[in-house]
C-alpha cells in the first residue's frame, strides 16, 4: 500500500553543503517531530561532488539529483516530486525552530495567507555594517513582504498556480516569487505574509568566505544593473566558495 501524502513537504537545495547537512537535517527532523503534522524532507542535490547526496539518504531524506546548477531549478526540481499540501524550502544552512514551523504551517492553516517568510537572524555578523545591513534587510521584508530564499512558505496551489521560482535568474528568485504570490493571493482575498517573530535562524558564512568590498561590489551590481541576476558568471557570489576565487 502507498503511504499516505505528508501534509508538509520541507525542500532543501544542496550543493557540496556535506559539512552542515547533517546539523540541518537534524534540526528538521528535532522541529517536525514535535508538530503533530505529516511531513517529508526532500534534499536536492545540484550536482554536488561531495557526500551531500549519502548524508541525506543516511538521515531518510528524499533525494532528487538536479544536475544544472541553477538554484531556482534546485528548488523547483524539489517542489515537483514534493506530495505535501504545504511547501517549506529551507537552505541547507538554516535552521528553523519548532516555533516558526508551527507559527508558519497556522498562517497557512487559516486560509487568509498563501505563502511568506521570516525575519533573518545571523550568525557569526562579525563587522557592524553587516549586523546593520541585516536589519535594514528585516525591515524591508516586512515593509514590502519580501522573503530570503532561505526560508519560503507557501500552499502548493499557489506555488502551482505562479510556475513555481523563475528559473530565468541566477540569483534572486525568490524576491520574483514573492511579487508573484502577492498578487496571485491578493486577487483571492489570501496575504502574503512575512511573520516578525520568530526569526529564521540562518548561516553569515559568506561575511566571513567574501570581504566587505565584494559584497558591496554584488549589492551595487543587482541594484544598478537587475539584468545582471540573468548571468552566471555576474551572479558569482551564489555559486563559488571561498577557495574558488572570484
Amino acid at each position: 500500500m502507498p503511504k499516505a501524502a505528508p501534509q508538509v513537504s520541507l525542500v532543501i537545495p544542496a550543493w557540496n553543503e556535506a559539512e552542515l547537512l547533517g546539523r540541518t537535517l537534524d534540526n528538521l527532523r528535532q522541529a517536525c517531530d514535535g508538530l503533530p503534522e505529516s511531513y517529508e524532507i526532500i534534499v536536492v542535490d545540484n550536482d554536488s561532488d561531495d557526500d551531500t547526496p549519502d548524508i541525506a539518504r543516511a538521515a531518510g531524506a528524499v533525494v532528487v539529483h538536479e544536475p544544472v546548477r541553477r538554484i531556482a531549478r534546485a528548488r523547483n526540481a524539489g517542489a515537483k516530486v514534493a506530495r505535501g499540501h504545504w511547501l517549506i524550502f529551507v537552505d541547507a544552512d538554516t535552521w528553523p525552530s519548532r516555533a516558526l514551523l508551527r507559527a508558519s504551517l497556522d498562517a497557512l492553516a487559516s486560509g487568509e495567507v498563501c505563502a511568506g517568510g521570516a525575519r533573518l537572524e545571523f550568525d557569526h555578523l562579525e563587522y557592524g555594517f553587516y549586523r546593520l545591513g541585516s536589519r535594514f534587510w528585516n525591515w524591508l521584508s516586512l515593509r514590502l513582504g519580501l522573503v530570503a530564499g532561505c526560508y519560503v512558505f507557501c500552499t502548493r496551489e499557489a506555488f502551482q498556480a505562479v510556475g513555481g521560482f523563475s528559473e530565468k535568474v541566477y540569483a534572486g528568485e525568490e524576491v520574483f516569487l514573492s511579487r508573484r504570490l502577492k498578487r496571485w493571493g491578493r486577487r483571492r482575498g489570501q496575504r502574503f505574509r512575512v511573520l516578525p517573530e520568530p526569526t529564521v535562524r540562518t548561516s553569515g558564512r559568506k561575511a566571513q568566505w567574501f570581504s566587505p568590498w565584494q559584497h558591496f561590489l554584488v549589492t551595487a551590481t543587482v541594484l544598478l544593473v537587475p539584468f545582471a541576476l540573468r548571468s552566471r558568471r555576474l551572479t558569482w557570489f551564489w555559486y563559488r566558495r571561498p577557495t574558488q576565487k572570484p
